[in-house]
């Protein structure tokens, strides 16, 4: 029989208190999120065009994103997964934090509404537009496998991409994977959600100060498809509406509020 211990009483309280603070994080963020855009909705001005590209599958793509554009990525054949890393501009010792990013919205699963922080606690991103609702903040980008190993992958992009940024590999933190449907078990094993991605889905991010990013078109470490199959990913870069009142990421929960509030102090 157990004997019961104050700091076995602390436990089981501070983990009480945990469970009540997910319950409510999860059920408050879930309610405030938007629903997800409706495909063929949310048509870019062309007067809002600020560049258009493609990256072919396997390759990279890195950018300056500045404050308040958005940056649409589109899944033109429904088999793309890139992956995504962030930093500051100014100071690149700022960088994407996956881990505060999930702990703070209570989840792994990105969608519209959230938003993606940095190690500082201050919004990088924000997803304004969204019609998959599956983007993946846990297993990260691929690396190099296969027999003898495919010459192109996540990590393999980064590093490149690093370096014409005036970086090292030092500096690339977890990555974003968009176009991810990924499913965490209670066993906690992975699993590929089918039938959760689409031709032709796209996800908005708006940049909530000025960026370097980097982007890999490789296929996601779970994704049931071929290693080598193309899978081109196009994006726009264009200025961001103003959403008003009605912006989907600002009002997600008191954190988030914060957030936005300390990211602000940037720019004041």
């Amino acid at each position: 029989m157990a004997i019961a211990t104050p700091a076995n009483a602390a436990a089981e309280a501070n983990r009480r208190r945990y469970e009540a603070l997910r319950a409510a994080g999860q059920g408050a963020t879930l309610a405030a999120l938007p629903p997800k855009t409706a495909p063929g909705s949310a048509p870019i001005p062309p007067q809002c065009v600020i560049a258009e590209d493609e990256v072919p599958g396997g390759w990279y793509q890195t950018m300056r994103l500045g404050r308040g554009e958005v940056l649409r990525l589109i899944d033109v054949t429904g088999t793309a997964t890139p992956a995504l890393i962030a930093w500051r501009e100014d100071d690149p010792s700022e960088r994407m934090n996956l881990a505060d990013t999930v702990k703070v919205q209570w989840t792994a699963a990105l969608q519209r509404g959230h938003v993606v922080l940095s190690d500082m606690g201050r919004v990088m991103l924000s997803v304004v537009e969204d019609t998959c609702g599956a983007h993946d903040a846990l297993v990260g980008g691929s690396v190099a496998f296969g027999e003898p190993p495919l010459p192109r992958n996540t990590r393999a992009n980064f590093i490149a991409a690093v370096g014409k940024l005036g970086l090292d590999r030092r500096d690339i933190p977890a990555a974003l994977s968009l176009f991810a449907p990924i499913n965490v078990g209670a066993d906690g094993h992975f699993t590929w959600r089918d039938g959760a991605k689409a031709k032709g889905d796209f996800v908005d991010l708006r940049a909530e100060m000025t960026l370097l990013l980097a982007i890999s078109n490789c296929p996601h470490p779970f994704q049931p498809v071929a290693p080598d199959a193309a899978r081109p990913l196009k994006f726009v870069r264009y200025r961001a509406q103003d959403y008003g009142g009605d912006d989907p990421c600002r009002r997600t929960g008191a954190e988030i509020g914060r957030a936005f509030a300390f990211t602000n102090r940037l720019f004041a």
